[in-house]
């Protein structure tokens, strides 16, 4: 998302900009829970996580290189909307709540630029909700995979069955089942937490046509481009 911004622009906020390494399933808001950081993520992904009173999770937003996490603070809040953790570790850019606030005061470019972010990730979630209750797991697996590999470097990441059942909103079997049965397909290779992509083009057509209409909607807002 950054490197969108007029070099002027960045080269203003960078001295703001800390790079941090996010750890996998690390905290990184609370719901009700003051904001104190900006995260852009880099080679990261985030969950946006909204908890039952029993404690059960369900995702309902993913952010990643082509935005950030904080997104409360562009309309005027203090404090995060729901939980926020680090669904694929790795580096971030951070920036301190107060100085965001006064680096999007006014007609910023950071401003405008975040606004666009804020209307992608609003559709993204729409999708979502529509996605949970329509589609059949294995199209919502897919889809998942795809937005993950859309942002991080190379074919690999670190991804456990548990974190993905919890994401998806199933019971561990299902998301192994599925698991399996992609990799006997030849579409991913799956092992002890750790997954590869062996055949994008294969989960493309088994995900439902929520990939493609996130993907578009972050295109033409942001210019998402994977290569």
């Amino acid at each position: 998302m950054l490197s969108l911004l007029p070099e002027d622009e960045f080269q203003r906020i960078s001295p703001l900009l800390q790079l941090v390494h996010t750890d996998f399933k690390e905290v990184l808001f609370k719901r009700d829970v003051p904001i104190e950081y900006v995260y852009f993520p880099c080679d990261s992904v985030f969950s946006v996580l909204t908890f039952m009173q029993n404690g059960t999770a369900v995702e309902v937003g993913t952010v990643g290189n082509e935005g950030f996490s904080g997104i409360e603070l562009l309309i005027g809040a203090d404090t995060a909307i729901d939980t926020t953790i680090c669904q694929v570790a790795g580096h971030s850019l951070r920036m301190r709540a107060a100085d965001f606030r006064e680096a999007i005061h006014g007609s910023t470019a950071l401003r405008r630029l975040a606004e666009r972010f804020l209307q992608a990730l609003l559709s993204q979630i729409s999708q979502s909700v529509a996605c949970n209750r329509l589609h059949t797991i294995e199209e919502r697996f897919s889809r998942w995979v795809l937005l993950t590999h859309d942002r991080v470097k190379g074919d690999h990441f670190h991804l456990t069955q548990e974190f993905l059942a919890d994401m998806l909103g199933v019971h561990r079997p299902s998301v192994s089942l599925v698991a399996g049965a992609f990799q006997q397909a030849g579409l991913i290779k799956y092992t002890r937490g750790n997954l590869t992509i062996l055949n994008r083009n294969g989960l493309e057509q088994a995900a439902c046509e929520c990939y493609a209409v996130v993907r578009k909607r972050l295109t033409q807002l942001l210019g998402l481009d994977r290569s």
